[in-house]
C-alpha cells in the first residue's frame, strides 16, 4: 500500500482521537496503516516528529478566519481558536502543549499572539512573557477542562468542568492587566 506523510498524520490523528495519547505509538500507528514500524521513518523519523506534526495539524485544522482589528479581541480570538481545536481531540491539549513546550513544530499560535501584543503597544520586554502567559492560560485550561471532560464521560466527577464562560473570564482578567500596564 502507498501512503503519504498526510494518510500517516491523518492516521495518527484518528488513533489519538479514537485511543488517546497514550496509544499513539509508532508500533501502533504501523499496524493501523497496515505496514511495518520501519516503513513509517520514512516519513517521520522518530516519534517527536510525529507528535510535532499531530499538533501542527490540530492546531491547523482548527483555523478560522479572523474578523477582529482592536488588539485584545485579536488576542481573545487567537486564545480561543487554540482552545477550540485542542478540544477537538481527545487529548489535543497535551499534545499541543508538549510539542510547544519542547519546541517541536510550527510555533504559529504564538506568533499570532507576539503580533497582536505588539500591536497593543506592550513594551517589547512585555511581549514575550505576555505571549507565555496567555498560552500557559490556555494549555492549562484546556488540559483540565479536556481531563475533567474525559473523567465526567467516565463516571469519575460528577462535576461539570469550567468552559468557555470561564475560559473567556480567565483572558479577560490578564488582559485587563495588561491594559492597565499600556495606559
Amino acid at each position: 500500500m502507498r501512503y503519504h506523510r498526510g494518510d500517516v498524520i491523518d492516521r495518527a490523528l484518528a488513533v489519538l482521537d479514537e485511543y488517546g495519547l497514550e496509544s499513539l505509538t509508532m508500533r501502533r500507528l504501523a499496524a493501523e496503516l497496515g505496514v511495518q514500524p520501519s516503513a513509517l521513518y520514512h516519513h517521520v523519523p522518530n516519534k517527536q516528529t510525529l507528535l510535532a506534526a499531530v499538533a501542527d495539524e490540530i492546531v491547523r485544522r482548527g483555523r478560522r478566519p479572523h474578523r477582529a482589528r482592536r488588539w485584545d479581541a485579536r488576542v481573545v480570538e487567537i486564545c480561543t481558536e487554540l482552545r477550540d481545536a485542542m478540544l477537538a481531540y481527545r487529548d489535543g491539549a497535551e499534545v499541543v502543549a508538549t510539542a510547544h513546550t519542547f519546541g517541536l513544530g510550527e510555533d504559529e499560535p504564538a506568533g499570532r499572539l507576539r503580533t497582536a501584543l505588539a500591536d497593543g503597544g506592550l513594551p517589547a520586554e512585555l511581549v514575550d512573557i505576555a505571549t507565555r502567559t496567555f498560552l500557559h492560560l490556555v494549555f492549562g485550561h484546556t488540559n483540565e477542562e479536556q481531563t475533567a471532560l474525559q473523567a465526567a464521560s467516565a463516571g469519575a466527577i460528577d462535576r461539570e468542568p469550567g468552559g468557555h464562560a470561564d475560559f473567556e473570564q480567565s483572558l479577560d482578567l490578564v488582559l485587563d492587566g495588561l491594559r492597565a500596564r499600556t495606559g
